[in-house]
């Protein structure tokens, strides 16, 4: 996820700004749409995917600094930023190979503060929906480790 997130589509085309929080933020949209894709083929996402990303952003806290207690409480918001993210993106839910990407949640966590909201929107709309559809095509088996061939 921290590849696709990397892109810079985001920063140049885009310019979201290229911080910690923006990072964060696009994996958890990349990491809602594999989650939304195996549900939608019938699969239980694996736990240890789920735990891997967060066992990799609480050793990033550490690196950055943060001790034990800042550490827990920033796992936790993220841990509900992730699910804000995956129970709001997609709001087509009853169709198995479609998706309807969510502009309000797009714009909560990255468009609050810019001037081309509609047209922000529209191009990580248009990014996401387009990851979906790619995503949806892969083998569940490999999935996360195929995702990240994903250009746009």
């Amino acid at each position: 996820m921290l590849i696709l997130s990397r892109n810079t589509f985001f920063y140049k085309k885009l310019s979201i700004p290229d911080n910690f929080e923006s990072r964060l933020y696009l994996m958890f949209f990349h990491f809602s749409i594999m989650m939304i894709v195996s549900k939608k083929k019938g699969k239980k996402f694996e736990q240890r995917s789920y735990d891997s990303l967060f066992h990799n952003i609480e050793n990033n806290l550490r690196e950055l600094g943060f001790g034990d207690v800042a550490v827990n409480k920033k796992m936790k918001e993220f841990n509900k930023i992730l699910y804000d993210i995956l129970l709001k993106l997609d709001l087509k839910t009853d169709k198995e190979d479609e998706i309807e990407i969510n502009l309000k949640t797009i714009s909560k966590y990255f468009t609050e503060k810019n001037d081309k909201k509609s047209t922000l929107n529209n191009e990580i709309k248009r990014y996401l929906s387009n990851f979906y559809h790619f995503c949806f095509e892969l083998p569940l088996k490999n999935m996360i480790r195929e995702a990240i061939n994903f250009k746009y």
